[in-house]
């Protein structure tokens, strides 16, 4: 139950505290008072919907606190919005997400706006009603995560079918151009390995003429150069006994002669292997001119990239193999989960046309009780062609008021039939759904006398069961219960307020009497008052 509500800076509410008892709250007001406005102070903490004009003071934090109680103890919810727009929202005085706490306020409390009699005209809070009743909400969510599984199946199968087409479509071109690269057996570094030989073998005639040369040079035809070095040699050690200074010379020309020979040597040996052979160059030629090919072919500048995409179709190649058992795997997936989602939708349909015709006999009895007692009420299940993921049924409310047949609800009740139709259905899901709080906002427009009597002993008997707030215009409702708070507003120095207070019982005799006469209090009408507030007394005792 909502135990306390408090309220800083929303609306027209500069500071509200006010704690509310369990059973009916009656709550009234004069028109404009606010309300509304309480109201939307609520659905803000429940998680609603921030609007413009949230707060009073712009300049503050709007806050709105409510403490409820139910089996585990008190839960309190909170949302704070700055002058920003920024909003925050807790939990029990932890921070939380929106929607967390939207899901947890839905199992405290229900809110019955005066826009939700247009929810008789939805097909699915239709079978959501019949759902409660028979006790399908989890059946239901169950199924509802096997569809859910089976469009993601089919969404995947539908995919790898796109993605295997497309590959089929290219496949003969891959496959010819992976053979390609594979046939050319790639090796990393060849292509410079290959333009390097390709150099020395277009060079080797020529490179050959050189280094003959250079052994005539060192052969010579006055003898070879380290046979005249030696003679040099030779001479100056002669001369050194006698002109010492000519030492050093001789001593140079004897290490030149030695270098000369190893180079002489070293050029003579590394010159027999320079070969011209022009079936090797025709080899590397044709070699060069494959890879360059390739290089062009396939829009790279290297051998390494040449062979990652030969590995990249070789991957695809293979990933087409294992692309055909997954397409079987999603295949069997999707037909298992067909099975499973059109058995667990005979069930529901079953238990739903099993449960229909009770829960229309239990709607027309409740409704015949408000002063309509040729009214008929009967729910329809009708088979859908395709599952969905509520099932796959549609749910059908048919009435009639007049005995002129049966025919969808939305089309023949009035709204004061409808206001009283809804009344009969929120009786009844919350009893099924173990809802502790409800609250009405004017559950009981369109109706008047008897009939809003009625309306109130029905809401009273609901009070008995769980904690029941009704915003009511209307005396008969009023005077029911024990509880009856007063919405107003009161002017100050800084502007108009929204206040909310508890009715002595000398000021809910007076409530009851402003809301029987037109204008002012009449004695008649406290009179009234005082009947029929003595009435439902000895009617609730």
């Amino acid at each position: 139950m909502l135990k306390r509500l408090l309220v800083e800076n929303y609306a027209l509410i500069d500071h509200l505290d006010i704690t509310f008892p369990g059973g009916l709250v009656l709550i009234t007001g004069e028109t404009g008072a606010g309300k509304s406005i309480l109201l939307g102070a609520l659905s803000l903490v429940l998680g609603g919907r921030t609007e413009a004009s949230v707060w009073k003071d712009r300049g503050r934090n709007c806050v709105v606190e409510a403490v409820f109680e139910d089996a585990s103890g008190e839960r309190i919810f909170r949302r704070v919005i700055s002058p920003q727009g920024r909003s925050r929202s807790f939990m029990d005085d932890e921070p939380t997400g929106l929607e967390q706490l939207r899901q947890e306020a839905a199992r405290l409390v229900d809110i019955h706006a005066q826009h939700q009699q247009l929810l008789l005209a939805d097909p699915d809070f239709q079978r959501r009603v019949l759902d409660s009743y028979a006790g399908l909400e989890e059946a239901v969510a169950s199924h509802g995560r096997l569809w859910q599984s089976l469009q993601e199946a089919r969404a995947s199968l539908a995919a790898l079918e796109e993605r295997l087409a497309a590959f089929e479509r290219e496949q003969d071109y891959l496959e010819f151009q992976h053979r390609q690269l594979d046939e050319a057996s790639l090796k990393e570094g060849e292509l410079e390995q290959l333009e390097e030989e390709q150099g020395r073998l277009a060079h080797a005639e020529a490179v050959r003429e050189q280094l003959d040369r250079v052994e005539q040079a060192f052969e010579g035809e006055d003898g070879a150069i380290e046979s005249r070095l030696k003679e040099m040699s030779a001479a100056l050690d002669k001369v050194a006994p006698y002109f010492p200074e000519f030492e050093p010379f001789r001593q140079r020309i004897e290490s030149a002669r030695i270098e000369l020979k190893d180079i002489h040597e070293e050029v003579e040996q590394r010159g027999r292997k320079v070969e011209f052979s022009p079936g090797r160059l025709a080899e590397v030629d044709e070699r060069l001119s494959l890879l360059y090919g390739l290089l062009r072919k396939f829009g790279v500048a290297t051998v390494e990239e040449l062979m990652a995409q030969r590995d990249e179709m070789a991957g695809r190649l293979g990933g087409a193999i294992d692309g055909q058992f997954e397409r079987k795997r999603l295949q069997d997936e999707v037909a298992r989960l067909e099975d499973a989602c059109a058995k667990s939708a005979a069930e529901l349909h079953a238990a739903r046309v099993g449960k229909a015709p009770a829960l229309g006999e239990l709607l027309q009895e409740q409704v015949r009780a408000l002063e309509m007692p040729r009214a008929r009420f009967a729910v329809e299940v009708v088979p859908r062609a395709a599952a969905g993921p509520d099932g796959a049924d549609e749910i059908g409310f048919l009435f009639d008021a007049n005995q002129r047949g049966l025919n969808p609800l939305a089309k023949c009740a009035s709204g004061g039939e409808l206001s009283r139709i809804m009344l009969c259905i929120k009786s009844l899901l919350a009893e099924y759904q173990g809802m502790p709080t409800l609250i009405f906002d004017e559950i009981d427009a369109g109706v008047s006398g008897s009939v809003a009597g009625k309306i109130g002993r029905l809401l009273a008997s609901m009070g008995q069961r769980m904690q029941v707030l009704a915003i009511t215009h209307l005396p008969q409702v009023a005077s029911q219960g024990e509880a009856h708070f007063l919405v107003y507003k009161e002017s100050g120095p800084d502007g108009v307020h929204t206040r909310i207070r508890a009715l002595s019982e000398e000021e809910r005799l007076h409530e009851i009497a402003r809301l029987l006469s037109d204008e002012s209090v009449t004695p008649e009408a406290l009179a009234n008052a005082r009947a029929l507030l003595q009435d439902n007394k000895t009617k609730q005792s």
